[in-house]
């Protein structure tokens, strides 16, 4: 099992997040989808705790795949299948087979700053990164990959709506991040 220390300090307050968004309706069934789900911390995590939620964890690292299979089998969790391949690069008709309108949670935590975005500026707000941390994180993603880096939150609310979503609302997360939430036009 994988583990990020990072997603173990934040995975209380983005469940506190989630259910407070789900309201009421996390006491019905749904089906969510996480896209990069990474170690498997998250994903578990909230299944613990939101036992009618079916959760289809994804990851484009066979790494990443295998560790939230361990983390899967240690906690018994079993409104958690198993994880699929999914590049998120590509067109929904290739994301694990699933017909559009399945998921009633798309949930996606730390992966936008790993994606190409054609039009990408710094992931701020009217351009402007802010702590010095983000900044430095996002010139260490560049060198690693010129495509990737911190989008703008603009970018991201244009993208959203041309996709029939709108950005909700805009969390501040601890560690300097933010939760962007967006729901169907």
């Amino acid at each position: 099992m994988l583990l990020s220390p990072a997603a173990e300090r934040n995975k209380d307050r983005l469940l506190a997040g989630l259910r407070a968004l789900l309201g009421e309706r996390c006491h019905h069934p749904l089906f969510a989808l996480e896209l990069g789900s990474g170690t498997g911390q998250h994903v578990v995590h909230f299944a613990q705790d939101l036992p009618l939620v079916t959760w289809q964890p994804s990851d484009i690292s066979a790494e990443s795949r295998q560790s939230i299979r361990a983390y899967i089998s240690a906690t018994q969790v079993k409104n958690v299948l198993q994880p699929v391949h999914l590049d998120a690069g590509e067109p929904w008709e290739r994301w694990a087979g699933l017909p559009r309108g399945a998921c009633d949670i798309i949930l996606s935590i730390n992966m936008l700053h790993f994606c190409a975005f054609s039009t990408i500026e710094p992931y701020a707000i009217n351009g402007i990164i802010i702590p010095d941390s983000n900044v430095q994180l996002d010139r260490s993603l560049q060198e690693r990959n010129p495509d990737w880096g911190l989008p703008d939150i603009d970018v991201l609310r244009q993208l959203a709506f041309e996709n029939g979503l709108r950005l909700e609302r805009m969390m501040e997360m601890p560690e300097s991040n933010k939760c962007l939430v967006f729901r169907k036009i």
